[in-house]
């Protein structure tokens, strides 16, 4: 994610902390409110987002029981967000990745609640030190994240075992619809209870969040329904043009000039090796200069896809690594080159004649 930068790795995991956050962090030091010191609300701060890893970590290790990975881990300042791969297929499967984060909450609220229990804390001694005491307040937080997450304001916990449940009776894409709906009338409720009753920044941040994730989740899922069944090659781009690495950078520009094409595969010894995209290209012009060979820039790491592969896959593939474009192979040999702007293109189609079939 733009703005955000590695904190660590767990488990395999990249744990990215946003830019905004630390913002976050340094305005409640300066300009804390109330009688506790400094160091006391960045404390608090810091272990309520502990929490978050830890509840996003929940998510992702659930999810990697099915099979499905976990890119990275982002902190916010309105919370986390874990971006596995791809959702959980099943709907059982997408409730037990859903519920496994609020789990974590459960789990350590009780935990906490025991040890202040063997210490003789009431429920309502603990509620009334939550302002002051750190084991107290974190406590509350993990019982507030709880609650909280489990609303059925999709994208959110609760709204993803909404879709889930409507799923076992319904297509996805129709589920996900009503879900997103749903979450987009909680966003607004959000919205209004912010500015009006609590006067809380956050608590719009949050719906703002909500009714914008629920809307993109929605595209998405209708995406891979009017994708599902297509091969690769039915979107793949078959009039292309290619590089190799003993071209000249100016070459490549030349090309790109001429036509639509953006990116290139690159040949050596007429054998697929790599990709060279607009961005790369206009790195290499600026420190390698026009007559560099291609070779020098190309990027290695962009494998090639099968032109038998399920569409959907391809484009999981392609969001995963971040590329604009990907090769096309079949049998070992480079057939053509699938672009997200081609895919855009398909899904347009597609979505025409759907209209007009239910029409017709």
């Amino acid at each position: 994610m733009r703005w955000s930068f590695r904190l660590a790795t767990i488990a395999g995991i990249r744990i990215e902390v946003h830019a905004t956050f630390l913002l976050m962090v340094g305005g409640l030091a300066l300009f804390r409110s109330g009688t506790n010191p400094m160091w006391f609300t960045v404390s608090e701060l810091l272990l309520v987002f502990l929490c978050v890893l830890l509840h996003e970590l929940g998510h992702a290790l659930a999810a990697r029981h099915y099979g499905i990975q976990t890119r990275e881990i982002v902190l916010l300042p309105i919370g986390g967000v874990a971006r596995l791969e791809r959702m959980p297929e099943k709907p059982m499967q997408e409730v037990v990745v859903a519920l496994a984060g609020p789990g974590v909450n459960l789990v350590l609220a009780t935990a906490i609640a025991a040890v202040l229990a063997s210490l003789g804390v009431t429920p309502e001694q603990a509620l009334a030190r939550a302002e002051k005491a750190l084991p107290e307040f974190l406590l509350l937080a993990n019982l507030a994240m709880l609650l909280f997450n489990l609303i059925p304001a999709f994208p959110m916990d609760g709204g993803r075992v909404l879709r889930a449940s409507l799923a076992f009776a319904m297509p996805y894409a129709r589920a996900t619809r009503i879900a997103a709906q749903v979450g987009q009338g909680f966003a607004m409720l959000f919205a209004v209870v912010g500015v009006f009753v609590l006067r809380s920044p956050v608590l719009v941040f949050v719906a703002l969040f909500v009714f914008m994730a629920a809307g993109e989740e929605r595209a998405l899922v209708q995406t891979r329904a009017s994708l599902s069944g297509l091969p690769v090659s039915a979107a793949m781009v078959t009039a292309f043009m290619s590089v190799e690495t003993r071209h000249e950078l100016q070459h490549a520009v030349d090309l790109m000039l001429a036509g639509d094409q953006q990116d290139f595969p690159v040949l050596e010894g007429g054998r697929y090796l790599g990709m060279l995209a607009r961005a790369g290209l206009i790195q290499g012009l600026r420190e390698e200069g026009p007559t560099a060979p291609v070779g020098r820039v190309v990027r290695l790491d962009v494998e090639p896809v099968e032109a038998s592969w399920p569409l959907e896959r391809a484009l999981q593939f392609m969001r995963a690594g971040r590329h604009s474009a990907v090769p096309v192979v079949m049998r070992g040999q480079l057939v053509g080159l699938l672009t997200l702007e081609n895919v855009s293109e398909l899904m347009m189609v597609q979505e025409a004649r759907q209209r007009h079939a239910g029409v017709a």
